[in-house]
């Protein structure tokens, strides 16, 4: 551990910290200096899929740096670079046609990369007036500007809000907490009617795409929208020549239990966003993969994409994500993570017993737990308390990762919940530990400040 600041020289983002200093990695299990052991049950933040130190990827990374460590995505290609596009062109959606992929270093980027390609699309059309975004609350894109700007979690913008365009946002899905005061399925999915409303008031004319999370990440861990939203919001995209826009860094490639999010409600996207686990943390890696009906634009007025990064296509980073994506294929790991995502979903089901626990909800090993103070009447803790950074932290002590939402679901950013994001090499052992660390972390922070509050 370090007495931050006073003897680290990192600037890290959190200063009231006392950060364990990682050291080593095994399977679902990450090490200490001090030699604790902690079972990652976040997957690092949805990042680890196949674990934590497989030696095969270390090998094809040392090989990789050896031959050809970096070139200029301006001056050549890679055989890394194709074969990695080849893979995520054979898991994306079949109504997508013939794809392209786009590489950059991470979701942020992947983001910026897919509101670029979108204005320069309708400029290609001759449709120059597109140029806003539609988001949504609650949703996560990342952390650079535009990104940012398409972003809503509310309390990360704040800072920055000078500085941010000015892309509308229609309400989360959020059955639990319907932002909208309305009950599914009598409410007919008004959440996904909002894209409309917001279309005119807007103008239609000056939108260029809706961009969305298939199930919502870490804002709002796990929320999975009704069977009909994502047919609705893709019928809305169709009738006003708008593009929709799936963000998989977080759902894409197995963490859900199929290829991309989206393909639960078999819907077909133009962009598709992916970060994350293209690469499983072992480099930094994004992707953004583009419908034929897109980039044949580019190929018939201009062939030009104006965009481009210094590490774009980065040979080492494609070499190290395409060996995790043939590790997948070959473990069947998409395949283990809808399985096994039940069980952990069951098991964590198992926690609907204590008093703080309101709603267990996701798909494959992309999993949310709300804590509430009153499961009745589903009253949130006070935000200012921090109920789910308080569990997590008690959990770390007992040596299991989870990760604290970033804002709740209730009005004014209250509620708290965990996201529960695990390799799929997880096993039902590991579960069991899980769920009988959160268990008494849930129940003994619960329990102290119910005294406290009462008091």
């Amino acid at each position: 551990m370090l007495d931050y600041p006073e003897k680290s020289p990192v600037f890290y983002r959190d200063m009231t910290r006392d950060y364990p200093i990682m050291d080593q990695g095994d399977g679902v299990y990450l090490f200490d200096e001090q030699g604790n052991r902690y079972l990652d049950a976040a997957g690092g933040i949805a990042v680890v899929n196949i674990g934590h130190g497989v030696e095969e990827i270390a090998e094809v990374a040392a090989r990789q740096a050896r031959r050809l460590a970096f070139a200029y995505s301006g001056t050549g290609t890679s055989r890394p670079q194709i074969d990695l596009a080849n893979k995520l062109a054979a898991m994306a959606p079949k109504g997508m046609g013939e794809v392209k992929v786009f590489f950059c270093c991470g979701g942020s980027e992947a983001t910026e990369t897919a509101l670029k390609l979108a204005r320069q699309y309708y400029l290609a059309r001759g449709k120059g007036g597109k140029y806003k975004f539609v988001g949504r609350w609650q949703g996560y894109h990342g952390n650079t500007i535009g990104a940012l700007s398409i972003t809503g979690r509310t309390q990360w913008r704040e800072p920055f809000l000078p500085l941010l365009l000015g892309f509308p946002h229609i309400c989360a899905p959020i059955c639990y907490r319907c932002p909208l005061g309305k009950t599914y399925p009598e409410c007919r999915v008004q959440c996904a009617w909002e894209l409309e409303r917001v279309l005119h008031l807007e103008g239609v004319e000056a939108i260029a795409g809706f961009m969305a999370e298939p199930i919502i990440g870490t804002s709002a861990t796990a929320v999975t929208p009704p069977p009909e939203y994502y047919p609705i919001i893709r019928s809305i995209c169709d009738e006003h020549d708008i593009l929709m826009i799936s963000d998989e860094v977080i759902t894409g490639l197995g963490r859900t239990g199929k290829n991309f999010g989206i393909d639960h409600w078999d819907v077909v996207p133009d962009i598709i966003t992916t970060g994350k686990a293209l690469s499983g943390g072992y480099a930094p890696l994004g992707a953004v993969i583009i419908s034929e009906k897109v980039w044949r634009t580019f190929w018939d007025k201009g062939k030009v994409f104006y965009h481009g990064h210094t590490y774009t296509g980065h040979p080492l980073s494609c070499a190290i994500g395409d060996a995790v994506q043939e590790y997948i294929q070959k473990h069947n790991l998409i395949q283990r993570s809808a399985e096994m995502g039940a069980i952990l979903l069951q098991r964590l089901a198992g926690l609907l017993d204590l008093p703080y626990v309101g709603e267990v909800r996701g798909k494959g090993m992309l999993l949310g737990v709300e804590l509430v103070k009153d499961k009745a009447t589903k009253e949130p803790f006070p935000r200012e308390i921090g109920f789910a950074q308080r569990v997590a932290e008690r959990a770390m002590e007992l040596g299991v990762i989870v990760i604290p939402g970033v804002q709740g679901t209730a009005p004014r950013l209250a509620g708290d919940h965990l996201q529960i994001s695990p390799p799929f090499i997880f096993d039902e052992e590991d579960g069991a530990l899980l769920t009988e660390v959160l268990r008494r972390a849930i129940l003994e922070i619960g329990e102290d400040l119910t005294g406290h509050l009462s008091m």
